[in-house]
């Protein structure tokens, strides 16, 4: 969509649509050290305000939202460290940058839709230094996961262990010599209404089964 207005007997067509300004500048940080950053601003003019932003701040308005965004983006990056654009810390500062850039444009006109840090690129010993801080982090969590499955694995065999070892203590003191006695005749009884034929000897106090035949 388009926008068309009269300045100065001319026409002039100017977008209303979400334009995208980049650049490329150094930033700031706390402890002083200065970043490469490659930054897209989002930006759009209000359409009712589009005759406004070109008799005040001219064809050229694209320069002022960029030295806008150089100050919003010194004050915000000198609060924070080098390392903290390069981590989750980045979408706090972004939009900070977008707030600030904000309250100085947007009653001019401009709304600033989003500030978008693409690509950020830190000293080479910062860098290193946080690859090398990564790695030990990512190592540490990755023993703790080893231990705690170790733990896990002896937990269960111990587990394991105890229960089997009170099944036996269960059986040995349960399994009386009446108990036996008692589900062996159980056993033999059943045996003897079946229509196999067997041979069955006894003590006097046991049966004992000692061979079946099948008719």
């Amino acid at each position: 969509m388009f926008f068309l207005t009269q300045l100065l007997q001319k026409i002039v067509k100017e977008s209303i649509q979400t334009n995208n300004l980049e650049m490329f500048l150094n930033l700031p940080s706390k402890e002083g050290l200065s970043v490469d950053s490659e930054i897209s601003i989002l930006y759009r003019l209000e359409t009712e305000k589009v005759p406004e932003v070109l008799q005040t701040l001219g064809p050229n308005y694209k320069s002022i939202i960029s030295s806008v965004f150089r100050s919003a983006s010194a004050d915000v990056c000198s609060q924070f460290f080098a390392k903290d654009m390069h981590s989750g810390k980045r979408a706090d500062i972004e939009e900070a940058i977008r707030l600030k850039m904000a309250s100085n444009l947007i009653e001019k006109g401009i709304v600033i839709e989003a500030v978008l840090m693409k690509s950020i690129q830190l000293p080479r010993g910062l860098s290193s230094s946080i690859e090398q801080k990564l790695q030990a982090e990512q190592d540490a969590m990755r023993m703790v996961f080893v231990l705690d499955q170790a733990k896990l694995e002896a937990e269960r065999k111990i587990i394991e262990s105890t229960g089997e070892r009170d099944a036996q203590k269960i059986l040995s003191e349960g399994l009386t010599d009446e108990i036996i006695k008692i589900r062996s005749i159980e056993a033999f009884m059943k045996l003897s209404n079946s229509n196999n034929s067997k041979v069955i000897i006894t003590d006097g106090k046991a049966p004992f089964l000692i061979g079946t035949n099948k008719e």
